[in-house]
């Protein structure tokens, strides 16, 4: 406001016989005399009329003028100021902002362009007992529905929808998230849904299509017998009959997992299942299909490059882990799909 005050006395207003200022260090308006000949001789001989005619009312009308012009420059200047710093920030924000890899707007683009948001339903299997005592999961052929525990998930599952949360954040889409037992059928036709944990405890999987080549399964009989593994539909040359991680009465060091991407109930919207035999393979397939490299390595060998061609599809993944961590994970297979 200062340099806008400056620029009227040096043009419009250099004949104006009191000046307006604003000293450096105070926000105070002060008045004095310009200090010109030009302006000094009006001055006083206006203050000497004025002197003289005391019974004539001072009229107001340059004190307004004067004081709408501070304001009007006050005005303009804040306004400008607003605007300069909010194109700043913008500008802050989008330098800040992370690109998005194209593997991610190739991959995820059928959960983009829908006109509702996708849903991820996480497993949360149904338990009896009590936490204090122990608990196991829920057997209906045994087990009472009086008193079932379905309010538990696994920490692969919880790590796994903060992973989505962050790769749907970078393409700017919401996502809905809702446990498994919540999960509707009117779910399944409306939107597009991201199912994550295994049909063994993400029961809403074995109501809709699921899949057709890597089927979990547990086995009836053998040594194995109770545990769960990975049926391999059409297994290819080199290829066993079930992948099988390590047995449930050890700590776990491997496990496999299924990425799939199946038809809804909708033909227009799409199921995307990522899926372990335990927590850490649930955990695995997420994080398998929100890294940059693995999402590359996966889209190439289903010889997708662009958005609108990636096509249902079938992958399994081998993984090793290390003190409940997932630490190495491997494309093992890949199957696409009819429908």
């Amino acid at each position: 406001m200062r340099v806008k005050l400056a620029e009227y006395y040096s043009h419009e207003g250099r004949e104006d016989p009191i000046v307006v200022e604003i000293p450096k260090g105070s926000y105070a308006l002060t008045f004095h005399i310009l200090p010109s000949k030009a302006g000094i001789e009006p001055a006083l001989n206006q203050l000497t009329k004025a002197s003289e005619r005391k019974e004539e009312p001072h009229s107001p009308f340059r004190g307004w003028a004067i004081t709408v012009l501070v304001l009007s420059i006050l005005l303009a200047v804040t306004l400008s100021t607003a605007a300069i710093l909010l194109l700043q920030k913008g500008r802050a924000q989008s330098a800040s902002s992370p690109p998005v890899p194209g593997a991610y707007q190739i991959f995820w683009n059928p959960f983009l362009i829908g006109p509702q948001q996708p849903w991820v339903i996480f497993s949360n299997g149904s338990f009896v007992g009590r936490p204090e005592t122990g608990m196991r999961y829920f057997n209906p052929k045994s087990d009472s529905r009086t008193f079932i525990l379905d309010h538990y998930t696994g920490v692969g599952e919880v790590l796994a929808i903060h992973q989505l949360d962050h790769v749907f954040s970078l393409l700017n889409r919401p996502v809905g998230v809702k446990r498994g037992a919540l999960f509707s059928l009117d779910d399944a036709r409306n939107s597009d849904l991201i199912f994550v944990g295994s049909p063994s405890e993400n029961l809403t999987l074995l109501d809709i299509p699921g899949t057709q080549e890597f089927i979990f399964q547990r086995l009836d009989s053998g040594p194995r017998k109770g545990d769960l593994g990975v049926l391999n539909v059409h297994p290819l040359t080199g290829e066993p009959k079930i992948f099988l991680a390590t047995p449930a009465n050890q700590p776990t060091t491997e496990d496999y997992a299924v990425v799939s991407l199946v038809p809804g109930l909708d033909p227009s919207r799409s199921i995307l299942i990522l899926a372990g035999n335990s927590t850490f393979g649930t955990q695995a397939a997420v994080e398998y299909v929100c890294r940059e490299t693995s999402l590359k390595e996966l889209l190439q060998r289903l010889k997708v490059s662009k958005a609108g061609e990636l096509k249902p599809f079938e992958a399994l993944l081998h993984v090793r882990i290390a003190h409940g961590v997932p630490v190495m994970t491997d494309l093992v297979s890949v199957r696409s799909r009819s429908n």
